[in-house]
């Protein structure tokens, strides 16, 4: 069973070149403010960007300078298009990266589809949040965030100095 969360605070933004420009509905935000929400997040800020690396790394730096969120969520550009440039904004955004997190996310997903290899997700910490992108698929987010809820939470823990902080963990 997933722990929950309390009082951390996340942020959703959907990457998509459609949906930004209202050709196709946004699912994956939607959901992933849904979920989160399960877990005990409070969303507090939702965003949507087309596909352009300078707008996808301005709407994360301004969203991590709010120092009170935790968790920063993309949904959508981790393909092979050339427009799916969400793991590159990322990457260039943040302070040190997190390769273990896609890492699982890719484990996970491959035990149910074998186009789990072709994920470029990209996780990494920018100041006090945390960055992970997530596919655009509801059912790959969905797997996704259940192959990392558990670990997640004890991140968050480490990165913000909460319950399960690492350094009070063996004393």
């Amino acid at each position: 069973m997933t722990k929950k969360l309390n009082g951390y605070k996340a942020a959703v933004l959907t990457v998509s070149d459609r949906s930004y420009a209202g050709v196709r509905e946004d699912l994956g935000g939607p959901l992933l403010k849904d979920l989160l929400e399960d877990l005990g997040f409070e969303v507090v800020a939702k965003g949507l960007v087309p596909d352009e690396v300078y707008r996808i790394k301005d709407a994360l730096i301004e969203i991590t300078d709010r120092e009170d969120i935790a968790l920063v969520v993309t949904t959508g550009g981790t393909g092979f298009s050339k427009r799916d440039v969400t793991p590159e904004a990322t990457i260039e955004v943040c302070d040190r990266l997190a390769p273990g997190i896609p890492e699982m996310m890719r484990a996970y997903s491959a035990k149910i589809t074998n186009r789990a290899c072709l994920s470029r997700a990209q996780a990494g910490l920018r100041k006090s949040s945390l960055i992970i992108n997530f596919p655009g698929s509801p059912k790959a987010i969905k797997e996704n965030l259940e192959a990392i809820s558990d670990s997640l939470i004890h991140g968050l823990d480490m990165l913000t100095g909460g319950p399960a902080d690492c350094a009070n963990e063996n004393k």
